[in-house]
């Protein structure tokens, strides 16, 4: 007789499903829950009080940035503030010229279209977007050949709301047709993640002291998606260690998750030292890095770059990558005089 294979430890299914539901429910649901991006919100302010005084649908709009900076929540908000329904897809889910159609037709009067990373639209769908969103009508292309032809369908007013961390990808057609405006969202400050952080926190019924929200925004690369994950990773951790959240647990949560006190992870820590210790501070190219530390080029060019970069870590020059005196100071080591100088 054969003995039972033991059972594997398996994470329930249902662990990444309420992971989304708990960011969901950290999603702002009025204006006033929305810390932040205060000259956006103001043009937003105006651009739907006008369309509401007409009883018109909004102009389209664009918001584009890095991610995690709240540019779906905006959307769902402005949804929120016209009483419409929103329709989500994305660029990628978006394969076939009928899956456009498909979506587009189905639409009622006043609802909303969100697209998020619209940059990774095919371009022969894009082209089929242009009438739609200029005027409201769905150009179909029927059979192949002499035989084919040409049916145009009116579509009910609609606003398209578009989101895009490459707004260098859209093309211009597609970028003009936002009628309504095209805004760029700002990184945060840590006083503004500071109060993200509070607010998270009173939504998970978590007592936050002052000094330990500012522990995590200082941290949070002024990010609020990273922000609201620090802070769940910090409440875990307060958890198993059976501590309330307050500055210490907070540092003792940040140190396990090896980020620094700029919110520097693993890997940007093992760039700068790479460019100090193995290359002398640079001038390094992007495959030489990428090579020392068995990375890809793209994520460090699309991932780490750009934070160091903002935090003035390192530099790039028409002959490579260079570490900056601050990154010196960071890791603790000493700059050889003259150095800055001759990497430039």
């Amino acid at each position: 007789m054969s003995t039972p294979s033991p059972k594997k430890d398996t994470p329930p299914e249902n662990t990444h499903k309420d992971e989304q539901v708990l960011d969901t429910t950290l999603r702002p649901v009025t204006w006033n829950d929305y810390i932040g991006q205060e000259q956006i919100k103001s043009n937003l302010h105006i651009l739907l009080s006008a369309a509401t005084e007409r009883n018109q649908a909004p102009e389209h709009l664009l918001f584009y940035g890095p991610p995690g900076l709240g540019k779906t929540t905006l959307a769902h908000l402005i949804a929120k503030e016209m009483n419409a329904q929103m329709k989500s897809t994305s660029g990628p889910a978006i394969e076939k010229v009928g899956d456009l159609a498909s979506i587009l037709t189905n639409l009622s009067p006043g609802d909303i279209l969100f697209i998020d990373e619209i940059h990774r639209l095919n371009k022969l769908i894009e082209e089929i977007l242009y009438p739609a969103m200029e005027t409201g009508t769905l150009d179909i292309i029927i059979g192949k050949g002499p035989s084919a032809r040409t049916i145009q369908l009116d579509l009910p007013p609609f606003t398209l709301i578009a989101a895009t961390t490459r707004i260098s990808l859209l093309s211009s057609p597609l970028r003009s047709r936002f009628s309504g405006g095209t805004f760029r969202l700002e990184f945060y400050t840590d006083e503004e993640i500071a109060r993200i952080v509070k607010r998270s926190a009173d939504i998970l019924g978590i007592a936050m002291p002052s000094e330990a929200a500012e522990k995590i925004a200082g941290r949070s690369r002024k990010t609020p998606r990273t922000a609201n994950y620090l802070l769940k990773r910090c409440r875990d951790f307060a958890q198993v260690r059976k501590n309330s959240l307050n500055g210490e647990v907070v540092s003792g949560a940040l140190e396990l998750l090896a980020i620094d006190e700029l919110g520097l992870n693993a890997g940007d820590r093992a760039i700068l030292d790479t460019l100090i210790t193995k290359f002398g501070g640079g001038p390094v190219g992007l495959k030489t890095i990428a090579a020392a530390i068995s990375e890809e080029e793209s994520t460090i060019e699309e991932v780490h770059e750009p934070y160091l970069l903002q935090l003035g870590l390192i530099d790039r020059t028409p002959r490579g990558r260079i570490a900056t005196e601050k990154a010196y100071r960071h890791l603790g080591h000493n700059m050889p005089e003259g150095t800055q100088n001759s990497l430039l």
